[in-house]
């Protein structure tokens, strides 16, 4: 828990310089973003556990635990994604599901679905569409800016390299991306995320890799509000397993009867 105070007490500090590079990139933008989608999730139907905790001045406030099951559409590649509510008690067995562009909200104390927006927060600086399993590759069109030396999470200089994302499906979460990955091995390190008005929503930052389901993934992402970055919200990922994931759990009509697993 100190580390992670340290790390939210400092982050607004951190600052990413551009550096001149006369090599050539290996990879295209589209290549290296494809990569960056494999590292942040499976290709198989998976599940994962989220911890989302709120923070402002570095004090924990509310705290959300979620099960996100995902699993890729056969013919477009994109995720379709049911997350059950486990914490707080209030919330317990409350769905989401996110299919295409529509993300629908159902509560079983009142048996109604709802639908939400992607946009909508879920807690504090995390959004609804920030916990959906999602491949950047296909709701984005990509730019290579180039290279940068950035300094990550934890202060360490990295050397990234920059796209720029802008939308091109209404699954599209945010409408624009300023996006860092490793140079090396394509992991992600910081993301800037844009709204159509063109304003700074959130900024993202992704740490502590650790094996999981045969991929060295970010188990933690830090999102930081784009105007107050004393706000900000740790989101824990742990517990990765393959899954099997029936069609019938992706369809709005199949919520009610939804059990878990």
């Amino acid at each position: 828990m100190n580390k992670i105070i340290t790390i939210i007490c400092s982050i607004v500090f951190l600052n990413s310089t551009a550096i001149a590079d006369t090599g050539k990139n290996e990879l295209t933008a589209e290549q290296i973003l494809e990569r960056s989608d494999n590292i942040r999730n499976p290709a198989q139907p998976f599940a994962v556990t989220l911890t989302l905790t709120e923070y402002t001045n570095a004090k924990p406030g509310d705290k959300m635990v979620i099960t996100v099951h995902s699993k890729k559409h056969s013919e477009t590649g994109q995720y379709r994604s049911l997350v059950q509510f486990l914490e707080p008690l209030r919330d317990r067995d409350k769905l989401m599901l996110q299919n295409g562009s529509e993300i629908w909200f159902y509560d079983p104390a009142s048996s109604n679905s709802i639908r939400l927006s992607p946009q909508q927060r879920l807690l504090g600086q995390a959004s609804n569409g920030d916990v959906m399993s999602t491949n950047f590759a296909l709701d984005y069109s990509v730019a290579m800016v180039g290279p940068e030396q950035l300094k990550d999470a934890e202060k360490k200089e990295r050397d990234a390299v920059r796209l720029k994302l802008s939308a091109k499906t209404p699954s599209a979460t945010y409408e624009a991306i300023d996006y860092w990955v490793d140079k090396a091995t394509s992991q992600p390190i910081k993301a800037k995320f844009y709204a159509s008005s063109g304003k700074l929503m959130k900024i993202g930052y992704y740490l502590n890799f650790q094996q999981n389901l045969g991929e060295s993934r970010p188990s933690e992402t830090l999102i930081i509000d784009g105007i107050d970055s004393k706000k900000v919200t740790r989101m824990q990922m742990s517990n990765y397993r393959f899954v099997d994931i029936p069609e019938a759990w992706l369809q709005s009509s199949y919520l009610p009867r939804f059990k878990g697993q």
